[in-house]
């Protein structure tokens, strides 16, 4: 059975997971107060409406409390986002994820009931950033305010090497927990894995431990 999503606010984030959504075949209702916007989603989501997701009785109408899973995605208007947020909860629904504008927002966010917070600008910058460092570093994604994932394309410095010669976790802290060559991906890869020249390295770890290894071991070719 598929899964029904609801995203409030589509703007660029907003509009993006929609679109992601939809792509996946799932059911999505987007929902704006700008007609123009909601008009754009019309052809993408399988429901698009025009609504004030501040007014309970509008939501309860839509049908929300039947949807699996809630995206606030509400651009500037930190009042609309957190007072949407309040009455989603209320309303009993069990996943909502709603999108920050700041730490505080953030933080008022947790206290009345989101289960999950995020920071689009400031990941992305995450991202970004660690491109800009290094051009081995593919991708790079926050687990929390701490702790990361980031696949890694091995370069001469690695190659030739078993994970048990390179001894990340000892020395690094960080634990390779899966490699990829080619199409091929081994997950859990054993300590006399030999790393090969463009393999990529899934590494789990502290953020600072990551630094170390990056500055260590990932050098640009």
């Amino acid at each position: 059975m598929k899964k029904e999503f609801a995203v409030i606010g589509l703007g660029r984030f907003g509009g993006s997971i929609c679109r992601e959504l939809s792509q996946e075949g799932m059911q999505v209702l987007a929902m704006d107060l700008d007609e123009d916007k909601v008009n754009e989603y019309r052809d993408i989501a399988s429901h698009a409406v025009i609504a004030d997701s501040t007014d309970e009785n509008v939501l309860k109408e839509l049908g929300l409390r039947n949807i699996d899973h809630v995206i606030v995605a509400i651009g500037d208007n930190i009042q609309a986002s957190m007072l949407t947020t309040l009455i989603l909860k209320e309303m009993g629904i069990t996943k909502i994820t709603v999108k920050a504008q700041n730490d505080y927002h953030e933080k008022i966010l947790n206290k009345i009931g989101a289960n999950h917070v995020i920071h689009p600008e400031r990941d992305m910058g995450k991202r970004i950033a660690h491109h800009i460092i290094s051009n081995n570093i593919l991708d790079y994604i926050e687990l929390s305010d701490d702790h990361s994932v980031v696949e890694v394309k091995a370069g001469s410095r690695l190659s030739g090497q078993s994970l048990i010669d390179l001894d990340i976790r000892a020395q690094y802290g960080c634990n390779v927990v899966a490699v990829k060559r080619g199409q091929e991906i081994n997950v859990s890869p054993m300590a006399t894995e030999v790393i090969e020249e463009e393999d990529i390295l899934i590494i789990i770890g502290g953020d600072k431990d990551i630094n170390r290894f990056e500055k260590n071991l990932i050098v640009d070719d």
